[in-house]
């Protein structure tokens, strides 16, 4: 039996092929008759018919496909947000390509550039040094891009972010209210836009505050991983910096943080109470639970999803930026200073 075709669909169905390809493509289904859209998709499925999406894009010299640019796909963060991309691109007849760059600068290039010969679109990025030639470059040679969870300098192109200065405010607040006084920050690779604007909001917090704005009691984590926040803390101990209570540049550093209390008998939150940050799976199961800035991350990704649509729809569209709430989410790691 052979493959049916659209032009079978069409027939079938007893409208012309470019009313079923509208009817079968979700980007421009809206252009046709709902009751005759609902039709030619009974058709094509009591047919088999499956579209050919090399096809169109030969015909419409657009491929369908969006790269995503993900740092570490082990890092709990990253699918929420990748399903919240999902769930605006499918609709809207697009599917996206992932890609896995281990925060590696090299690696990365080597990856966009594999999306690129598939004719991405556009690119949703989440990887962002502070100074990052590569995205200035995509930018210059014009392709459409969108940061999620990430901004870096000198690359105008829009931006959907979490705000990282009132949430570093409201876990600062937080130990401040229940009585602390010295408060330690873990912080996240100052080589990342997400590092620097953490580390920047946690010394002004602490001087809006009137906390102690003691520069020693800030340690900076090589990376954002668990390893690398339990040698950040293990730096502040050996030192012998005196504090009650450690706000971290995100969870996975919170939980280098749980490692140094079991390695060196420290209790939390009796001894040392501490915040992390991103709300990541599976924290209220710790012990203690860990209290952390929550992020809404399905949110972030619909949000970068949408704003490259509009981008490819509208390439000349004034660059756009968005900033969403975040909220402390209090759990048993943090109480009143031992």
């Amino acid at each position: 039996m052979s493959t049916p075709t659209l032009r079978d669909v069409a027939e079938a169905a007893g409208v012309h092929a470019a009313t079923a390809s509208r009817a079968l493509n979700p980007a421009t289904r809206g252009l046709v008759n709902a009751k005759t859209a609902r039709r030619v998709m009974k058709v094509a499925e009591q047919l088999g018919y499956r579209p050919n999406p090399i096809a169109r894009g030969l015909k419409t010299a657009k491929s369908g496909t969006i790269g995503l640019v993900i740092p570490d796909l082990t890092n709990p963060l990253f699918p929420p947000i990748v399903r919240g991309i999902e769930d605006i691109l499918e609709p809207a007849g697009y599917s996206g390509l992932i890609v896995n760059t281990d925060n590696d600068p090299h690696r990365e290039q080597s990856q966009i550039e594999r999306l690129r010969s598939r004719q991405v679109e556009g690119l949703i990025v989440a990887t962002a040094r502070v100074h990052h030639p590569l995205l200035e470059r995509l930018h210059d040679e014009g392709v459409v891009m969108v940061m999620v969870n990430r901004r870096p300098e000198g690359v105008d192109v829009p931006s959907i972010t979490p705000d990282d200065a009132a949430g570093i405010e409201l876990a600062v607040r937080h130990l401040a209210d229940l009585g602390h006084t010295r408060i330690a920050h873990v912080a996240g690779p100052q080589s990342t836009s997400t590092g620097v604007t953490r580390a920047r909001a946690f010394r002004a917090a602490i001087r809006t505050l009137g906390l102690e704005d003691d520069p020693r009691l800030t340690a900076t984590a090589a990376y954002w991983s668990e390893d690398a926040g339990a040698d950040g803390l293990r730096v502040l101990l050996d030192d012998g910096q005196e504090f009650t209570a450690i706000v971290a540049g995100n969870d996975l550093i919170a939980l280098g943080c749980y490692d140094v209390f079991h390695e060196r008998g420290i209790t939390c939150p009796d001894e040392l109470s501490v915040v992390g940050f991103n709300d990541m799976p599976f924290l209220d199961k710790l012990r203690p639970p860990l209290t952390t800035v929550a992020i809404p991350h399905q949110q972030i990704g619909a949000e970068a999803a949408r704003l490259l649509l509009d981008a490819i729809a509208d390439p000349a569209r004034a660059t756009r930026s968005v900033s969403l709430p975040l909220s402390l989410v209090v759990r048993g790691s943090t109480a009143r200073p031992g």
